[in-house]
């Protein structure tokens, strides 16, 4: 039985050399459940914490956040049951998912979606908690907002048009080229190429002056200073990442705008909070409403093939990357 295991930090992603570790059987406590993996997701997150970007993280450890499989220890109303979860802790302080056996908090499990595989439910995980997270901290959006979502295309950025398209939305995506939208959308999603034009002022001209009452900045400082121009008064900016961490911010600005900032920290979600966002996702998901990332099998790795599986999500692989025990 295998687990993926990161005894020390590498100095760069060619580096990364992780140590596939033959894994007991965890023993779960009073409170736990033991849950066999059939896919995990691997997320920008867990590839930092491999590279010794995560200050919380514990030496060494199994990565691993999102993950869906079936419980085979615990309480026997759940023994067999199909499930799936996420948490921030899960990687970081306390062993994670990338492997073949979990032990997670009883009061964190979730029976996933049955419409879903395995490999798609253990995809939703990170990116959906995250954009779910982001527009509830901002105050829900709502049929006519109009919401912007810098880097479009990526996992985060198409889980948050999902979830705004189906509130009635229109949305606005934002991405470094010309590539269409990729993803699913229960509406119309127009594109903005920000490498050929200044995107706030697009975004105004699409909005006849009104500008975006949400922004959702995936990708942080490259766009902030135009996503501030590109708000509408009393629009909010959602920022889960950054490049860099000085911006340029004028206080005028935000101030005449009557602007708000909501910061969103995946990792500070543990995951009972994780499995209450999910709760929430659920029945959309069984409607289809919400959809799964596709998956390709071309980036689902076995756990011997950890490596490359992180590798290729931190060189930015447009599909949703999976492990399987």
């Amino acid at each position: 039985m295998k687990n993926v295991r990161v005894l020390e930090k590498s100095i760069d992603i060619d580096s990364l050399a992780l140590h596939i570790d033959t894994q007991s059987v965890p023993q779960v406590g009073a409170a736990e459940c033991l849950v066999e993996i059939e896919s995990a997701g691997v997320n920008p997150s867990d590839v930092k914490a491999a590279l010794g970007l995560m200050p919380h993280a514990v030496w060494p450890r199994t990565p691993g956040r999102d993950y869906a499989g079936r419980v085979i220890d615990g309480p026997s109303h759940l023994l067999g049951m199909g499930v799936w979860g996420s948490g921030g802790e899960l990687g970081i302080r306390r062993d994670g998912t990338h492997a073949r056996y979990l032990a997670v908090p009883t009061h964190s499990v979730r029976e996933k979606p049955a419409n879903l595989t395995m490999d798609e439910a253990g995809a939703v995980g990170v990116p959906f908690i995250t954009a779910f997270e982001g527009l509830r901290r901002a105050g829900r959006v709502k049929e006519g907002d109009v919401v912007l979502v810098l880097g479009a295309n990526g996992k985060v950025g198409q889980a948050a048009i999902q979830l705004a398209t189906m509130a009635g939305a229109k949305v606005l995506g934002v991405g470094r080229s010309e590539q269409p939208y990729l993803g699913h959308a229960s509406g119309d999603v127009k594109m903005i190429d920000a490498s050929s034009v200044n995107l706030d002022e697009v975004v105004l001209d699409m909005t006849d002056g009104h500008g975006a009452d949400y922004v959702f900045n995936t990708v942080g400082s490259p766009y902030f200073e135009r996503a501030n121009k590109a708000m509408a008064v009393r629009g909010t900016q959602i920022l889960i990442s950054t490049i860099e961490r000085p911006v340029p911010f004028d206080i005028f600005a935000f101030y005449r705008g009557q602007h708000t900032y909501v910061g969103i920290d995946s990792l500070a979600l543990d995951a009972k909070e994780a499995a209450l966002i999910l709760d929430v996702l659920m029945p959309h998901f069984e409607q289809g409403t919400l959809r799964p990332f596709p998956i390709d099998d071309d980036f689902v790795f076995d756990l011997a093939d950890a490596t490359l599986a992180y590798q290729a999500v931190y060189r930015g692989a447009a599909n949703r990357v999976l492990l399987k025990p």
